[in-house]
């Protein structure tokens, strides 16, 4: 059974920047894939990047672009999503998730493991 366990939530203000970290652990820990996704109140949960575990391919929301980036360190089984340029309507619940076989990195039931998440609110 795999864990995922996120840190680096937080408070800050609308144009500063954050770092979630997302630490695996666990036995056979070998990943196709892991990726962010988030949830504001009364949304649906939806994608923001994810990062293929070989090649270290990554992929991105629109909305996200160009101001978030994911990364992996392979040796230590973590991987991080460094948000710059924070906007109020990035406010959300941050979901680490992982998922062993090949599928679509955009959608969330392809994913079979899950952190608990980690606040991260943007004051206006």
């Amino acid at each position: 059974q795999v864990q995922l366990v996120e840190s680096g939530g937080g408070l800050v203000q609308t144009g500063g920047s954050l770092r979630l970290s997302c630490a695996a652990s666990g036995s056979t820990v070998r990943f196709f894939a892991m990726g962010w996704f988030r949830q504001a109140p009364g949304k649906e949960r939806e994608f923001v990047a994810a990062i293929t575990w070989n090649f270290g391919i990554t992929s991105y929301a629109d909305s996200v672009k160009g101001r978030f980036t994911i990364s992996r360190e392979n040796a230590k089984k973590s991987v991080f999503l460094q948000m710059n340029s924070l906007k109020p309507e990035d406010t959300a619940v941050y979901y680490c998730a992982a998922m062993h076989n090949a599928g679509t990195i955009f959608y969330m039931h392809t994913y079979d493991s899950w952190g608990q998440g980690t606040q991260v609110t943007v004051s206006s």
